[in-house]
């Protein structure tokens, strides 16, 4: 048991002899508990030198050794969920090394990536895709005749997705050869699934009883009554022993619970099973943080870890865009009773843990399930109530069909708080918020807001939430200028924005965050800067003001170029029939790779630099 983060690089000479999977495979099963410890105390050196997802990974590294010790890896495919808990898998896999940079723009990607290792057999970063993505590739390689083992590694929560049990039920139903491992974390062992269930899973996953019970369902099922009657036995005893009918009922062969934290167990089952046919469901327990005490101990506090460092008075902590929305949410739900907050299983992430506490029958986590908790608004807002969506702008787009087709053709009054809005540094391209203006700003009656700084957001969620019909504030990951709101919450007029600063010739049309950069821009190239605020409804009356004044315009945004608030200024001038030169700078069309926000929006030319250099040329 660890109880302190290593500074200094642990002793691990049987990890240093792994570079891939394949020497893994070639060490005696009884070294593999060493190999664990090892790979569990650098694991937590790595994360301790780079930051980042921290728990679930320290809870599989037992299941991570064994199933490249059972598995072929590569040609055997694995396919993680979400790749919070695939961090050991990339220390085995030719990235150890690498890892005290991981998400850094020097190392290795915080989720398995297709370009970066042959190992990481599909891109994830959302949740609950795997099964789905397991599925494809067993029925691909049955079409194309090869002999590939196929396993999807799922979690408890990821499990709580519609998508999940849809690939589930589409499984069950075409018989696939796959196998799913659903990492349970959330519970520990009860007596009743002990010694005695983890008997049966090895009776239960043995070739002996596949075989005696193929060879049962021939025989019996020609005498209907006993078959009926010996196919109940047996589902009983499973349900005796395990939770697993449901997934019997969905056609698997579901095995488990079983300790993931016990390397020869899962060693013998995971060899039984990789060989079985059909699908087939394992259920393994596993404890998050596993190996560090505090991890343990406190779960949620240590799903991710910040770089640790020598210093012993780190700097204030200032308030980030996310904990001015939780501030406002109580604020609000103090003087609307109506008020219900909403979030798919985001509650520390939106920062909504006191007003889950404050007002807990008023807070509604629906799980990893965007899709429902959209629509579960729209019928809230049927019935008069006032829910706020607090969701990610990478999720929201899980819930695109639901907010088009039942909030906003229906004109129904959902206020949503949009975090990560941008680009969100270190997690890198799976949960930038590039896309939600171009996607949002073409359905009819959305309003859509874009902060500059923390005063700003709180005013603005207090706008969304008076608007009598769906309304969103999409803010950034992190903070702006770092200043404490005002406590007051005032109503902004509808579609206006503000001159922030006056120059000459050259005027910067910015929305959102990317102001701050915009200010700095136009004192060396003397640049009128507005602040746009509103990206729908627009601000004409500001545009044609700024196209009568100046000879070229520049809009800027933490959004896609395509489509985004810059498109919907040309839209304007081209409708308005008014001819100036105008320049767009944004997200390009293409993903940017992790690295800390502000090498993002430099790459991008979105910094004062970029910009300068940029209206520079265009002058020119």
């Amino acid at each position: 048991m660890f109880h302190e983060i290593p500074t200094q690089r642990p002793s691990t000479p049987l990890l240093d002899s792994i570079d891939l999977p394949g020497q893994l495979r070639a060490l005696p099963a009884e070294r593999l508990p060493e190999l664990a410890n090892e790979l569990r105390e650098y694991l937590l050196y790595s994360v301790g030198q780079s930051g980042g997802h921290f728990g679930a990974g320290l809870g599989v590294v037992e299941l991570t050794v064994a199933l490249h010790y059972v598995y072929n890896t590569p040609d055997d495919l694995l396919v993680w969920d979400v790749g919070h808990q695939a961090y050991p898998h990339k220390i085995l896999t030719g990235r150890r090394e690498r890892m005290p940079a991981i998400r850094s723009k020097e190392g290795p990607s915080p989720f398995p990536k297709r370009s970066e290792s042959p190992f990481d057999t599909f891109g994830v970063g959302h949740s609950s895709t795997s099964i789905s993505v397991a599925l494809g590739m067993a029925m691909a390689a049955k079409q194309q005749g090869k002999d590939k083992k196929v396993a999807a590694i799922i979690g408890d929560g990821a499990m709580t997705a519609g998508m999940a049990f849809e690939a589930l039920n589409h499984a069950g139903h075409v018989g696939s050869d796959m196998l799913v491992i659903l990492n349970d974390n959330d519970m520990s062992i009860s007596e009743n699934v002990g010694a005695l269930n983890k008997y049966f899973a090895r009776i239960l996953s043995s070739k002996t009883y596949a075989s005696m019970r193929e060879g049962s369902r021939k025989v019996l099922s020609r005498i209907p009554p006993i078959w009926e009657f010996a196919r109940k036995t047996e589902e009983h005893m499973k349900g005796f022993i395990s939770p697993g009918i449901l997934f019997e009922e969905l056609g698997f062969n579901y095995i488990g619970p079983i300790d993931g934290h016990d390397l020869p167990t899962l060693i013998k089952t995971l060899s039984n099973m990789r060989d079985l046919k059909g699908p087939q469901f394992l259920h393994v327990m596993t404890k998050k943080g596993k190996g560090f005490l505090p991890a343990e101990n406190d779960p949620i506090k240590y799903h991710a870890l910040n770089p640790q460092t020598a210093s012993a008075t780190p700097a204030p902590k200032k308030l980030s865009f996310s904990n001015i929305f939780g501030q406002w949410l109580c604020d609000m739900a103090a003087q609307d009773e109506k008020l219900i907050g909403i979030t798919p299983a985001m509650r520390e992430g939106s920062d909504m843990v006191k007003f889950s506490e404050l007002f807990p029958s008023r807070y509604v986590d629906v799980a990893i399930a965007e899709q429902h908790a959209v629509t579960l608004a729209a019928g809230m807002a049927c019935e008069g109530l006032k829910p706020v969506v607090a969701i990610y702008s990478t999720f929201l787009q899980r819930g695109y069909d639901q907010l088009v087709h039942d909030v906003a053709l229906q004109n129904l009054d959902v206020t949503f708080a949009i975090d990560r809005a941008g680009v969100v540094g270190a997690d890198g391209p799976t949960h930038a918020g590039a896309y939600d203006i171009s996607f949002m700003r073409c359905i009819p009656n959305m309003v859509i807001m874009a902060p500059s700084d923390e005063n700003q957001c709180r005013q603005m969620l207090y706008t969304a939430y008076q608007f009598k019909g769906p309304a969103a504030v999409r803010y950034p990951r992190g903070n702006a200028d770092g200043t404490v709101p005002e406590k007051t919450m005032q109503l902004m007029p509808m579609g206006k924005g503000e001159i922030r600063r006056q120059g000459e010739k050259v005027a910067i049309l910015a929305f959102g965050p990317l102001l701050h950069e915009a200010l700095k821009a136009a004192e060396s190239i003397n640049a009128t800067v507005a602040d746009m605020r509103f990206v729908k409804p627009i601000d004409g009356e500001l545009i044609q003001q700024l196209a009568s004044q100046h000879s070229l315009l520049v809009t800027i945004e933490d959004n896609a170029i395509m489509g985004g608030a810059g498109s919907a200024v040309n839209e304007y001038l081209a409708q308005a029939g008014i001819q100036v030169a105008c320049l767009n700078l944004g997200i390009p069309d293409s993903y940017i790779e992790h690295a800390s926000q502000q090498q993002q929006w430099a790459e991008m030319g979105l910094d004062a630099a970029g910009i300068i250099a940029a209206v520079q040329k265009r002058q020119h």
